[in-house]
Order: C-alpha cells, then structure tokens, then sequence
C-alpha cells in the first residue's frame, strides 16, 4: 500500500490545486450563511431594518416579502390560512427551491449547518464510532409526526422547538433557554449519531429535500472513469449514499446525482484531485465512460486535469 492511501482527506486535492480551491465551495458556504444570518441580525444589532423577520418569514424593503414553505405548510394543517403576503412570501421561496434543490437551504443557508458540521469535525478527531443511525425512513416519520402535532394543536407546531429559529432568538436575546435546543443538537451529532440531526431526524431539511425532487441543479460525476477509489467523497459527503450509483454506474448510467438527499454542497467536487465531480443541471446529457480505475501511483498531472 502507498504513503498516499494514509493522506488526511482532501490532502490529495490541496497538494493538486491549492488549499484555497480545495476549499472553494465550503467557503463560499460559510460566507453565504453568514450573509443571511447578517442580514437577519442588522436591523436587531444595528438598527439597519433592510430585512425585518427571519428564516421562518421576513420582509425585504418593506418589499419583497419571503416565507418558509413548511411554515406555511404546518399552518395548513393546523387549519391556519395564511395572510395573502405570507403565502406570496412561500410561493417565491418554494418556487426558488424546488428549482434549484431543496436541500440546498441545508448546506448554503441554515445557519445550524455550522453547528453541525463542527459536530462532526469534533466527532471525527475524537475517532468515534458512527453512532445509532436511524433508518433512512426515520425524517419521513419525523415530518409526519409534525404536521399531525399541528393539526392536533392547531400550532405551527416546529417553531415551539426549532433549533434555526432558537439560534436567531439566543443572538438577538442573548444567552438563554432557546440555546439549549442548539447546544442538544451539537451534542447528539458528537456522542449520539454521526451527522444525525440533519442527516436523519430534521424535518425541515426532509421537507425541502421533497422540494427539490425534480430539481434544476446537480452535482454530475462527469469524469468517473477519472476515479481512483481514494474514497474522499464519501469521507465528507454528508450524505454519502447518494454518491454510489452516480460514481460507480455503468456505461448507460447517468453519471447525475438525481437523489433529493443531496445536499449541493460541494464538497465532493472540493476534495476530489481528480477532478471527478462538477456542478451542472439535471438534463446535462454529457456521458460518463463506464469506470477504469485509476491506481493511486498514476495520478494525473496537474496539465491533464486542466484540459
């Protein structure tokens, strides 16, 4: 076996491109959450009311107003009709999600994203085991389990225990109860359930994932045949089953990731040295050679990748 297969994940691509494209898109996620969290906290910390509300409702410019789609959905059920701004506000945001991928509001927008994501960093470099790991069918029940709370209480049931919404309060009220929601979910991804909370149990992300089903932007494993099973993808996948029939299909497969579990994040394309995986969309018809593995003693140069 060679020195290469004991590389820290991604090392392969930051010694083949540099730390700061190795890292584009996870930074470009941060600075994308911190801008709308930004947003939300200038008119509570600094008086600048160009957004009023938050990631469950706001209103731009006393403009453009925008909703949570499952805000909207839960009031249904509970049999709550929406003033007619709100329910434009959940048209635009739907729309916007089920076009570009619902799960795309997990990786670029939730501001527990971070939080999570520390979770696992902590839980990897403490070298834990995976943990319990729910069924896959588990955030379809949780969901569930929601709007029947709501139609039962006639609440927007989420909201009373919504780690996005309690972050929101604990930085604009400061320290206080709503913490605690944050603080239970860094902790069950660190000791209970490797990237459990997302990946498993939140219903928010289950309902935009179901968004963004048929949805325009993808992740494609253009260059499959490129792959040198260094297993770098799946390392920081968070959801790495989605990986697999894309990368590993044959001639006639779709090298597209077509699963609404993806999460768009980027990081797959981020760590690969080869060069393998590109955003594009999902009725991109380029096709991907059935695979021919490349051994990890001939990797390409730095010339080939760039053609």
């Amino acid at each position: 076996m060679s020195d290469k297969t004991r590389l820290p994940v991604g090392q392969e691509a930051i010694d083949e491109f540099g730390w700061l494209y190795a890292h584009r898109f996870l930074l470009l996620r941060r600075a994308t959450q911190l801008f709308f969290l930004g947003l939300f906290m200038l008119g509570p910390w600094f008086g600048i009311w160009w957004v009023k509300g938050n990631l469950s409702g706001s209103m731009t410019f006393d403009i453009l107003p925008l909703t949570d789609p499952f805000i909207t959905v839960q009031g249904f059920f509970a049999l709550h009709w929406p003033e007619t701004t709100a329910l434009i506000g959940a048209v635009i945001v739907g729309v916007v999600y089920a076009l570009i991928g619902g799960r795309v509001y997990c990786s670029w927008v939730c501001p527990i994203n971070p939080v999570t994501d520390g979770a696992h960093w902590i839980h990897e470099k403490l070298g834990m085991q995976k943990g319990w790991q729910p069924k896959h069918g588990t955030r379809y029940w949780v969901l569930a389990m929601v709007l029947a709370v709501s139609a039962l209480t006639g609440t927007i049931a989420w909201e009373v225990v919504n780690p996005i919404s309690m972050l929101h309060r604990g930085l604009i009220f400061g320290m206080g109860f709503a913490w605690a929601f944050v603080l239970a979910v860094f902790l069950f991804d660190i000791f209970v359930s490797r990237r459990g909370w997302c990946g498993h149990l939140c219903p928010v992300g289950t309902f935009y994932g179901l968004l963004g089903t048929k949805s325009i932007l993808r992740v494609s494993a253009v260059k499959r045949s490129e792959c040198d099973d260094c297993m770098d993808c799946f390392a920081v996948c968070p959801e790495m089953h989605v990986i697999s029939p894309a990368l590993r299909g044959k001639d006639n497969d779709t090298p597209l990731i077509l699963s609404p579990d993806c999460t768009n994040c980027g990081r797959c394309i981020d760590v690969c040295a080869m060069d393998v995986f590109k955003f594009t969309h999902r009725f991109d018809d380029t096709s991907a050679p059935g695979r021919v593995q490349r051994t990890r003693t001939q990797p390409a140069s730095g010339a080939s990748k760039a053609a």
